[in-house]
């Protein structure tokens, strides 16, 4: 799914390119729709269901058999241990079923992961996406990743080992505050625009841009 028109990457590129003029470090930036598509998450979800579903039938069984027989006529029936059983095994299996297919609905999915979970899978992506696209791939190893992803509400900056030995995570507190001031409003673009910025003044402070210093890593924003 994109997100950003041409116009709109070609404001994060200006903005890598502007704070690249200040500095040795190299910045990369990743827009994702998603971390991670949490079918584990959705599957505990489903499991949860349908043994709540066969536990409440295991301790209230009047209500489901009275309501069985009231669909099948209203007759009473002497229930077989095997009945009861397969009774419960499907009552089970519709329970998966339908928690299962309602999590199809992408909102919900989101809704029911939890927010540490949410924020775990992004930071493992976003080092995913550094490992592969910025780590060592530099002469000075002064890569860093702003990594931004829209289903997860959640973003990270991940910087090579000369970078974070220097610059204490907290640091990039404030790029991450007006990037998301932007991102909050809609403006993506803009918000990632603004982060970048702020993380090329940080990098100039401690790595500044030498004469012969040469873009080694490409400023396209780059979405996933």
């Amino acid at each position: 799914m994109a997100y950003l028109d041409e116009k709109q990457h070609k404001i994060v590129s200006d903005a890598v390119s502007e704070a690249e003029g200040i500095t040795s470090g190299e910045i990369v930036t990743v827009l994702a729709d998603r971390s991670n598509d949490y079918s584990d998450v959705a599957l505990l979800w489903a499991a949860a269901a349908s043994f709540t579903a066969m536990s409440l039938f295991a301790f209230f069984p009047l209500p489901f058999l009275n309501l069985w027989d009231r669909l099948v006529g209203g007759w009473l029936h002497e229930w077989t241990t095997g009945e009861l059983a397969t009774m419960v095994i499907a009552l089970g299996l519709i329970s998966f079923a339908l928690t299962w297919v309602a999590q199809l609905w992408q909102p919900l999915k989101f809704a029911l992961v939890p927010g540490p979970v949410k924020s775990a899978r992004a930071h493992d992506a976003a080092v995913k996406h550094f490992k592969v696209g910025a780590e060592r791939s530099t002469h000075g190893r002064t890569g860093v990743l702003i990594y931004l992803s829209m289903c997860e509400h959640r973003a990270e900056i991940v910087a090579d080992e000369p970078i974070a030995v220097k610059v204490p995570a907290e640091v990039w507190g404030e790029a991450m505050a007006d990037m998301l001031v932007e991102i909050k409003k809609g403006c993506i673009a803009e918000g990632m625009a603004a982060g970048v910025r702020d993380v090329g003044k940080v990098l100039a402070e401690h790595f500044p841009r030498g004469e012969d210093d040469q873009n080694e890593l490409p400023d396209r924003l780059i979405e996933v």
